[in-house]
């Protein structure tokens, strides 16, 4: 289902997460309409991604609408972005050499997403 921008305002206005809001907005400036779909969705349908599912993903440019947990190891380096990130997965990153960033950065960065495996 594809949600215009006005049905994406009004699931915007019940969230209460500043951060989110503003990224919200910067996706829809940027047209990306489904990373902002997932991001205006309630925070049940938010993903939550163990290091090792995504240490078996060929991709090596990631944003997750959720939070990145640090079960497993990850064994290549990689851009991320995300939420949020669990303790224990921004030291294995961080130790692994990884970029992380926010999604507002991935996108200022990248603002068409190209390359980037949204989860």
């Amino acid at each position: 289902m594809i949600l215009s921008k006005t049905q994406i305002a009004k699931r915007t206005e019940k969230k209460r997460n500043p951060e989110i809001i503003e990224t919200i907005i910067i996706a829809k400036k940027n047209n990306l309409l489904d990373l902002a779909k997932k991001l205006s969705s309630p925070n049940s349908n938010y993903t939550a991604i163990n290091l090792d599912e995504i240490n078996k993903m060929p991709q090596d440019t990631f944003l997750i609408v959720g939070k990145v947990l640090g079960s497993g190891n990850i064994t290549k380096k990689i851009t991320i972005a995300a939420l949020g990130f669990s303790k224990q997965a921004r030291e294995k990153l961080k130790k692994a050499q990884c970029e992380i960033k926010t999604i507002q950065e991935m996108i200022e960065k990248n603002k068409t997403l190209k390359e980037v495996k949204i989860i």
